[in-house]
């Protein structure tokens, strides 16, 4: 199972990514150890996740969220927080 990724940073911007263990490279993150765009901007908190079937599809889902302005980026997260 792959995983993208919404953390929100403690500057209030928002970093997306991928991985296959959802809850490692959340700690990673915020241990320093994870991406250098957020290295700088700890803690950070995981607020929108989707399952994916492999890496491939989830890498294509990572860089059309990417793609989205920040306000659809917002939204999905709000829909995500009123279904967990």
């Amino acid at each position: 199972m792959a995983y993208i990724y919404i953390l929100e940073c403690s500057d209030g911007s928002l970093y997306t990514g991928w991985t296959m263990n959802l809850e490692h490279r959340v700690s990673l993150h915020n241990r320093g150890n994870g991406a250098k765009y957020t290295r700088s901007r700890r803690p950070v908190k995981l607020v929108y996740f989707e399952e994916h079937r492999d890496r491939k599809e989830a890498q294509k889902r990572e860089w059309a969220i990417k793609q989205l302005p920040r306000s659809v980026k917002m939204s999905l997260i709000a829909d995500f927080s009123r279904k967990h």
